[in-house]
């Protein structure tokens, strides 16, 4: 499995440069294209009654971001492109960069800050959406690669077998891997979990087993407590998955997980 087209959110927000940079060894690594995607809000600049798109101030937010992903792409030579949504309104947004993202291998985003202009939606509408595997990039910490100790989050469910074979290409040779089987107490262990660390061996990856029993609410915090004790730099969990747990029924749980993340996390849908 390989990655082939790259799409990566710009903005002006000040995590901007380091999301690009991530793109951009995963562009390298995998010898894929690379788009840097440029979305933000903003308003029509207004003369009177008569109102013009695009306004100044969003033209040189554009032209800034373009710089920095040209500056960061060089290496990549055609394999990089640089696309405008040229929408200022925050559902037309979210409607064309969901379409664009469907045409990639991998999206990856920023997680939503405040002091970013990028709709407060983004990351939960691409999940659920796009129909692609989403590596949303936290708004803390640094991150400059990924897949040398990644964590799937495991559950005998579809979402949790789609997310661990989203993340094989983004693990690296030889990486420390983990499989958590994250169950509600009295749950008997997933009888398929030795089945899904052999399905990751025949994939050239070595993993460990760790099962861990939560209660309901917990269960992200125990997945991100089991990532900080793995030093993981990736997490691969099945998002809006409420296999056996009820109580994130209506996607709370990813929501929960979009908000607190501490790793950078590879959600599927």
């Amino acid at each position: 499995m390989s990655l082939a087209n790259i799409v990566v959110h710009l903005d002006s927000g000040p995590r901007c440069s380091a999301r690009v940079a991530l793109a951009v060894k995963l562009a390298r690594r995998e010898g894929a294209h690379l788009t840097g995607l440029f979305a933000e809000t903003a308003g029509a600049h207004r003369v009177g009654v008569v109102a013009a798109w695009p306004p100044a101030d969003y033209v040189a937010a554009a032209e800034a971001a373009r710089t920095l992903f040209t500056g960061a792409t060089p290496s990549l030579g055609a394999r990089a492109r640089f696309i405008d949504v040229n929408r200022g309104g925050e559902q037309e947004i979210l409607a064309r960069t969901t379409d664009l993202a469907r045409t990639f291998d991998l999206v990856i985003l920023g997680q939503t800050d405040a002091s970013a202009r990028a709709p407060v939606d983004l990351p939960e509408q691409l999940v659920m959406e796009s129909g692609r595997p989403v590596l949303v990039v936290p708004s803390a910490g640094t991150f400059e690669d990924v897949g040398h100790r990644p964590l799937f989050a495991w559950h005998g469910s579809r979402g949790a077998a789609r997310a661990l074979h989203d993340a094989l290409p983004l693990v690296t040779p030889g990486a420390d891997a983990l499989l958590v089987e994250a169950g509600r107490p009295g749950d008997p262990p997933d009888e398929f979990a030795a089945l899904a660390l052999a399905d990751l061996a025949a994939h050239g990856v070595s993993a460990r087993f760790q099962s861990a029993v939560v209660e309901d609410v917990r269960l992200m915090d125990t997945l991100l407590n089991q990532a900080s004790d793995h030093a993981a730099d990736l997490m691969a969990v099945g998002a809006f998955d409420t296999s056996g747990f009820p109580f994130f029924g209506r996607g709370s749980g990813t929501r929960y997980l979009l908000r607190h993340m501490t790793v950078p996390v590879l959600f599927s849908h």
